[in-house]
C-alpha cells in the first residue's frame, strides 16, 4: 500500500532505517555518558557540592525565585495577549492610515531582541531621569516583544480562514468589528492555539534574561548560589536544579494548553440541541439534519 505523499519502505529500507535509528540512539547515549563522566571526574557529584541543598532555607529561596519567575511570566503573558490582539486588529484594518502604522510598529518591535529592550528600560531610561524597577523592565520588555509576535500569529490565523466566513458574517448584517470578534478571531485562536502556547513557553523561558538586570528570578538565584565559594561553588548542581524547575513549569504550561485545546475541540464538535417539536435550534447545519432524520423529525427550512 502506498499513497501520493508517502511510500511504505521495503525490506531493505526497513533494515537501513533500523540501523540508522540504533546508531542515533548509541550516539546520543554516548554523548550523555561523556557528559555524566565529566561531571563525575570534576567532582560535581560529590557530597560537598550537594551539601548546600540539605538546608531548608535554600529551598525556600528557590521557591521565592520560582514565584518571582511565575509572577513576571503571568503579567507578561496577559499583557502580551492583550497587546497582540490590539496590534493584530490594527494590522487587519481596511484603512491604510491605521494598517500601515501598525504594520511598522509590529515589524520594528519584532526585530529588537528582548534583552536589548530590558537593557534600554533598566539602564537607558535612568539617563533621562526615569527609573524602572527590574520587575517592570522584564515585564514590559516581554510584553512588547511577545505581543508583536502574537499579533502576527493572530493575523496569519485570521487570513488563513476561508473567505466565505467573512462574507457570511456580512450577509447576516454584522459590521467589520462583529465579524472580527464573533467569527474570525475565535476560529483563528482555535487554529493557532499550538503556536500561541509555544510563544507563551518562550515567554516563560525568556524571563531568565532578567538575571542580567538583577531581577531576582530563578536563574539569578541559581547563579548567585553557584558562585558562592562558602558552599564549594555548586554551579553545576544549582544549574541542574534550576533547569529541572524550568522543565517542570514548561510541562505544566503545555499540559494546561493541551487540556484547553481538547475542550475547545470538544465544544466545537458537540451536536446542537433539538427541541421536542423536532425543530432545529441553530442554523440548520448538516449535523442537525442528520440528527433530525435519525429521530424521525422533519426539518422546516423556515424555522417555524
Amino acid at each position: 500500500m502506498s499513497s501520493v505523499l508517502y511510500d511504505v519502505p521495503g525490506p531493505r529500507a526497513q533494515v537501513r532505517n533500523r540501523i540508522l535509528g540504533a546508531a542515533t540512539i548509541l550516539v546520543v547515549l554516548g554523548i550523555l555518558a561523556f557528559v555524566v563522566w565529566r561531571f563525575w571526574a570534576t567532582g560535581q557529584f560529590t557530597a560537598q557540592k550537594w551539601a548546600v541543598f540539605s538546608y531548608s532555607a535554600i529551598w525556600v529561596r528557590f521557591a521565592e525565585a520560582t514565584l518571582a519567575t511565575l509572577t513576571a511570566f503571568a503579567s507578561a503573558a496577559v499583557g502580551a495577549l492583550v497587546l497582540g490582539f490590539v496590534l493584530a486588529i490594527g494590522r487587519l484594518s481596511d484603512h491604510a492610515w491605521v494598517r500601515v502604522p501598525f504594520t511598522w510598529i509590529i515589524e520594528i518591535l519584532r526585530a529588537i531582541p528582548v534583552l536589548v529592550f530590558m537593557l534600554l528600560l533598566y539602564y537607558g531610561l535612568p539617563v533621562i531621569g526615569v527609573k524602572l524597577p527590574s520587575y517592570w523592565a522584564v515585564v514590559i520588555a516581554l510584553v512588547v516583544y511577545n505581543g508583536s509576535v502574537l499579533a502576527e500569529v493572530l493575523r496569519a490565523g485570521v487570513e488563513s480562514l476561508p473567505r466565505g466566513q467573512r462574507e457570511a458574517g456580512y450577509a447576516i448584517g454584522l459590521r467589520k468589528s462583529g465579524v472580527m470578534m464573533l467569527i474570525l478571531l475565535p476560529q483563528a485562536i482555535r487554529s493557532m492555539m499550538p503556536v500561541i502556547v509555544s510563544q507563551l513557553v518562550v515567554t516563560l523561558k525568556d524571563t531568565a534574561l532578567g538575571f542580567i538586570i538583577t531581577y531576582p528570578e530563578l536563574l539569578y538565584f541559581a547563579k548567585l548560589l553557584g558562585s558562592n565559594a562558602q558552599y564549594g561553588s555548586p554551579l553545576i548542581p544549582a544549574a541542574l536544579i534550576a533547569g529541572a524547575i524550568y522543565i517542570a513549569m514548561c510541562l505544566v504550561l503545555s499540559y494546561v494548553a493541551y487540556v484547553l485545546e481538547r475542550r475547545l475541540k470538544r465544544s466545537q464538535h458537540s451536536p446542537r440541541a433539538v427541541d421536542p417539536l423536532h425543530h432545529p435550534v441553530g442554523d440548520g447545519t448538516d449535523t442537525e439534519l442528520i440528527a433530525l432524520q435519525k429521530r424521525g423529525g422533519k426539518f422546516d427550512q423556515g424555522g417555524s
